[in-house]
């Protein structure tokens, strides 16, 4: 009887990735990709066509829209970093223009269309829609108010443009973890943003032009993000097996490479 080498069988599959490894793989792409439309002059520049005295105002409207006709303190709940008075400036100044649903439904068609115009490229987008949709609408909403307004919103029916909503949905399925993993751990909005992004970013959600030293809570700060990627691991763990999750990361990454191109 023939004894051949080890080499002689069938090799192994390719391993795929744990439900942990997913959400570390997900997290920076999703959050990159899927934020670029939400302050592009593209999307903004049509502010005061629509009647809003700037795209700042549009911002909050159209993205905190999905919640309704609410406190600007629910926003500021949502939105998790900026200001609370600057949120309360620009969400009072956007009700003045429109109802937030109404706006809600004017930013998440701009959403697609700027899909349209840059995902072009994304040939893999047919398996994407399909497997981040699988994600997102097996996710619990729980503690995640935001991500749960947008999940609810109506996904455009063109392939690019679907599979770009559902981007910006993946950032807002990870925000909403991220800010409940930020009041887990107990530093303030202003202390997380000035750990992860500095100074110049916290001006600009608001904060100000002169801030403590925050060097002392980095071990905060990635407890924060190692609890984000707990939340979003268990929706990965349920939704997609092993390979799934590979394959996902893998097409995130492709999708990246055809915005850049």
């Amino acid at each position: 009887m023939s004894t051949g080498p080890a080499s002689d069988s069938p090799s192994d599959p390719a391993p795929g990735l744990t439900a942990l490894e997913a959400a570390r793989r997900i997290g920076g792409p999703a959050g990159e990709i899927g934020g670029r439309w939400l302050l592009s002059p593209e999307v903004l520049g049509t502010a005061k066509d629509n009647g809003y005295p700037n795209g700042f105002v549009y911002y909050f409207l159209g993205r905190g829209g999905v919640l309704g006709d609410v406190d600007a303190d629910v926003i500021s709940s949502a939105f998790g970093f900026f200001n609370p008075s600057l949120v309360r400036t620009m969400w009072d100044l956007g009700l003045a223009v429109e109802a937030p649903r109404t706006a809600a439904r004017r930013y998440a068609q701009a959403c697609g269309e700027y899909g349209s115009r840059h995902a072009t490229g994304f040939t893999g987008a047919a398996r994407y829609v399909e497997l981040v949709e699988r994600l997102l609408d097996g996710a619990s909403v729980l503690g995640l108010s935001l991500f749960a307004g947008w999940r609810a919103e109506q996904r455009p029916d063109g392939l690019h443009a679907r599979a770009y909503f559902l981007t910006h949905l993946l950032r807002e399925w990870r925000g909403s973890a991220h800010v409940a993993a930020v009041a887990s751990v107990g530093i303030t909005p202003l202390q997380s943003i000035l750990t992860a992004h500095g100074g110049d970013r916290a001006k600009m959600f608001g904060w100000g032009d002169s801030f403590d030293d925050v060097a002392h809570l980095e071990s905060q700060r990635g407890m924060c993000e190692e609890r984000t990627d707990e939340i979003c691991a268990i929706a990965l763990d349920t939704t997609l097996d092993a390979d799934e999750r590979l394959e996902l990361a893998n097409l995130l990454d492709e999708l990246a490479v055809a915005f850049a191109e």
